[in-house]
């Protein structure tokens, strides 16, 4: 398939190293997809849903105790521990590589190991970079035809280069206590062992696209970040694309796929959606920050999914979709989570992520509800099929970004929306993002947890140096984004939601949108321009009120004084790392709240 020799020897290295009985080069053909399906069929690594129901639909099951990213267990190789930064787990590259070789050593004796050509972007374009994963999982497989571009013709762009990330993996024996997730950024090395669940696996994802894409970019001038691009379609025809960045639980996904309400469909209002997770930014023409997703499919949760909260991501599982830890109704050859809107399967062929028989209001012997689909069960499905992609989807060189946003889950800090003051200001609006613990996270609820622009898990090398970049990126173009600040989640005094959120938020866009066009002001407050009441759009908006408004677009001096200290706090761990330039927006605010 290949003849250029670095990776012909990566592969070489790797067979003599795991012993898999055979090696299958991946060429995505759908004569290849449908005999390595029916192999996992037969094996009941996955199983095959219902043709007309879900045609080209497959249902897996992680091992139950390798259900999430295991963040405690996943490491930056840096050479230099500081490059590392006091955010990230660290280990030396040679200790790291002798314990991961002496744990996975003849792996695949018995097994098949599959070599998979993949680009993360569209193959060819100035934003592609490419990837050889090997790996003994029929599921990762699969999987990753769907998350990223899968084809022999990363090889013809390639040629001779060694320019490509090495991605290894293994399910070993799924032993969580030998599991090891370790991104190497130096050496361009993925190693992910004793894991089948996809954020650890499918390495194109968070592994590559993330963590040794954003120390790529600090390399070569250009950011890798956790976030949506959204495209919003005036009624002239006019489109202006955002970016966004939220920590997890704070609706990034159904943001994406924004459905307006009928007040601006009416109007001829559109939102597309260019991706839902990960932006890969560059400088492009016209001095402006261009964003491409560069991923081809979705890996989204599925409780909580419905045609209410996200109608798009619903229809885009509805063909060529593999779930994972999902409900199984054997007898239809169907699924269901909870939240999905939809009375539970009954009868005796319904089963539970784990493959018990399973129906609603099952309960263990303390009398417990036992779920049936796992709280971070999960849908990959392609990209195409979402009803709101956007035609810009595959372009090679990515949309014009008019706005970054950042957002996070804040009972009482945060107003509903705030535009930082400059370019500076914004990365340190950014850079002290926080979220409140909610009663579906472990510990105490409440507890604010800084998430710098949504990369804590995920930043490949030392933050104060991440922070740095951004403020450095924003000396490249002429035609800035703006920065604002969003948070859906203020309460009342009962804890209640006071912005009814999903598709409403589309207002919020609007004002953004309108800022970016300098059509409406916006008042001056000691953390940044907010909107006057009047320029954000409640028409149609039934049993929500002006008054009601006002309340969540106030800045309380008590409470962001209390969140300056709380900074001073989080900031010191970066040490003499953090730039100058946020520590001195700190001391703006700080005399702003006097």
């Amino acid at each position: 398939m290949t003849t250029n020799k670095h990776v012909l020897e990566f592969v070489e290295k790797y067979t003599k190293h795991f012993q898999p009985d055979n090696v299958v080069w991946i060429d995505a053909s759908e004569e290849q997809k449908e005999e390595l399906t029916n192999q996992a069929v037969a094996t009941g690594e996955v199983i095959k849903l219902d043709s007309k129901l879900l045609p080209g639909c497959l249902y897996h099951r992680t091992h139950p105790n390798d259900v999430a990213r295991v963040e405690h267990r996943t490491f930056i190789c840096s050479r230099d521990k500081e490059n590392c930064g006091p955010t990230n787990n660290w280990m030396a590259p040679s200790e790291a590589y002798k314990l991961l070789d002496e744990i996975s050593y003849g792996a695949m004796k018995g097994r098949t190991m599959y070599v998979i050509p993949f680009s993360m972007g569209k193959i060819g374009s100035p934003f592609a970079k490419y990837g050889i994963e090997l790996t003994d999982s029929i599921y990762v497989v699969l999987n990753m035809m769907i998350m990223t571009r899968v084809s022999p013709k990363v090889f013809d762009e390639l040629g001779d280069s060694d320019d490509f990330v090495r991605g290894i993996h293994s399910k070993v024996e799924l032993d969580e206590e030998k599991r090891y997730i370790c991104q190497f950024p130096e050496d361009n090395v993925i190693y992910s062992i004793n894991s089948g669940y996809g954020g650890n696996v499918l390495l194109g994802k968070k592994c590559f696209a993330l963590r040794i894409a954003s120390y790529q970019g600090w390399k070569e001038g250009w950011m890798a970040e956790h976030m949506l691009i959204l495209g919003i379609e005036k009624p002239n025809g006019e489109i202006r694309y955002v970016t966004g960045a939220f920590p997890s639980a704070c609706g990034k996904t159904n943001l994406a796929m924004l459905i307006p309400p009928k007040v601006y469909t009416e109007k001829g209002y559109k939102v597309w959606t260019v991706g839902d997770d990960i932006a890969w930014i560059r400088k492009g023409k016209d001095s402006m920050l261009y964003a491409v997703n560069p991923e081809n499919g979705f890996f989204g949760v599925a409780p909580g999914t419905n045609m209410k909260s996200n109608p798009n991501a619903l229809i885009s599982t509805q063909k060529g979709t593999i779930f994972t830890n999902v409900v199984l109704d054997a007898k239809t050859n169907t699924v269901w989570w909870e939240g999905i809107k939809e009375p539970a399967p009954t009868g005796d062929k319904v089963f539970d992520w784990k493959g018990n028989p399973w129906f609603e209001g099952k309960t263990d012997e303390k009398g417990n509800v036992i779920k049936g689909a796992h709280p971070n069960s999960r849908f990959t499905s392609p990209a195409i099929n979402c009803p709101s992609i956007s035609s810009e989807f595959e372009n090679p060189s990515g949309v014009p970004i008019s706005a970054i946003i950042f957002g996070g889950r804040r009972a009482k800090a945060a107003p509903l929306v705030y535009q930082s003051r400059d370019w500076e200001h914004g990365v340190f609006v950014g850079s002290i993002m926080a979220s409140e613990t909610t009663a579906a996270a472990a510990g105490k609820v409440g507890v604010v947890r800084h998430d710098p622009m949504a990369m804590l898990p995920f930043c490949g090398y030392h933050m104060g140096d991440y922070f740095k970049h951004w403020l450095d990126m924003g000396k490249t173009v002429e035609n800035k984004p703006l920065i604002f600040n969003v948070n859906w989640f203020r309460t009342d005094d009962e804890g209640n939601f006071i912005w009814p959120g999903f598709g409403d938020n589309m207002r919020v866009l609007d004002w953004i949108i309108r800022r970016c066009e300098g059509e409406v002001d916006a008042v001056e407050t000691p953390i940044g321009f907010l909107p006057k009441p009047e320029d954000i759009n409640l028409e149609g908006l039934e049993d929500f009120t002006i008054d009601q408004l006002k309340t969540i677009l106030d800045v309380d001096k008590d409470t962001w004084i209390k969140e300056a200290e709380n900074i001073t706090e989080f900031y010191t761990k970066f040490g003499d790392k953090l730039p100058n330039e946020l520590v001195k927006q700190l001391e703006i605010l700080k005399e702003n709240l006097k």
